[in-house]
């Protein structure tokens, strides 16, 4: 009699507090990636159904992770998808405060860890490759969609690409943005000194003068229905044929005000890709850097990456507000995606 009033007990606990503070499902699972060696990484949130246990989601010595109920079942209902792709260096789970909040409001979110351009596994001569990059979200998107857990959960007319840096590229890459390696040379030719992209590409042993194939490939996804794209890394080497054929909607999202990342700069003192694009919404954040975009960082993180690797990942700039720049940056994106 006891046991089975604490379960109860535990069972009322646990739905108060979904009740009180809404948490996102979250999953993983392993991609089948014919183009890769070996299966590609993967993971997926979700509005919840029946709560499961909480799980702490991209927790690490320096970023505060987010809470989710690790394998809960999906919520009745179909929802609009997001294929999310990280930047250099980062991972599936380091943007875990975007992909939750999305989740809580209406969405599923599916990453992947896009090999050669990940934690601990991000090279340059990798990284150029875009079709790869691409490739990984089509074939998670494949899986997902014939999955019969969460398959049937899915709107297919509202699966929308998002991406952070380079991976904004990718995430325009599936909306039908192709790049040009003769235009991306000429800009590093122009900004090279002084564009984090270019010099990262250098250091890798990158030709900018013989980018690979991989860099110009055809990546559109006809199931894509419109595209969300923060600080997008390559923003000035995509072609003018390819952008006056983006018919569907895309957002674009900049960081900072005067001292912006030089890469991803779409507006018209940078790359004027919101002037190009046919059908296109532009937001800015500010005050805010490049990396206020990631996830909020534990106390004392930003004075250990500045003795032990001069990592600038926490230092944002004066004013600046990063949880702040977080929410403004959902609701922005959760308003063109209309949830």
């Amino acid at each position: 009699m006891k046991r089975t009033v604490l379960l109860a007990l535990a069972a009322i606990g646990l739905a108060s507090a979904a009740a009180a503070d809404p948490i996102a499902g979250y999953d993983r699972f392993e991609v089948a990636a014919p183009h890769r060696a070996a299966p590609v990484a993967a993971s997926v949130w979700y509005p919840v159904g029946t709560p499961t246990y909480r799980g702490l989601i991209g927790d690490n010595a320096v970023f505060e992770g987010s809470s989710a109920y690790v394998g809960a079942a999906i919520a009745e209902g179909r929802f609009p998808l997001v294929l999310l792709s990280h930047g250099s260096g980062g991972n599936m789970d380091s943007l875990s405060w975007l992909c939750s909040r999305l989740a809580i409001r209406g969405a599923m979110v599916l990453a992947v860890n896009h090999p050669g351009s990940t934690s601990g596994d991000s090279s340059p001569r990798r990284s150029i490759r875009l079709t790869e990059r691409a490739a990984d979200l089509k074939a998670a998107l494949d899986q997902i969609l014939a999955d019969p857990a969460f398959g049937p959960h899915v709107d297919r007319s509202r699966i929308v690409s998002l991406g952070f840096s380079l991976g904004g590229a990718t995430a325009l890459n599936l909306a039908g943005a192709q790049m040009d390696r003769d235009l991306y040379r000429d800009y590093c030719a122009r900004f090279g000194k002084e564009a984090p992209d270019c010099i990262f590409m250098t250091k890798g042993g990158v030709d900018l003068a013989n980018l690979p194939d991989a860099f110009e490939g055809k990546m559109r996804d006809p199931r894509i229905a419109g595209a969300i794209a923060v600080d997008p890394g390559f923003s000035y080497a995509i072609t003018e044929t390819s952008i006056a054929a983006m018919a569907l909607p895309v957002l674009l999202i900049n960081l900072g005000g005067d001292e912006r990342w030089m890469a991803g700069d779409v507006s018209a003192r940078g790359s004027n890709l919101v002037g190009r694009l046919p059908h296109v919404e532009y937001a800015t954040a500010a005050p805010a850097n490049h990396f206020t975009f990631l996830a909020l960082c534990k106390p004392g993180a930003r004075e250990r990456l500045a003795e032990e690797h001069d990592d600038p990942v926490c230092d944002d700039p004066a004013g600046a507000n990063r949880a702040a720049i977080h929410e403004k940056i959902v609701e922005r994106i959760a308003a063109f995606m209309k949830l």
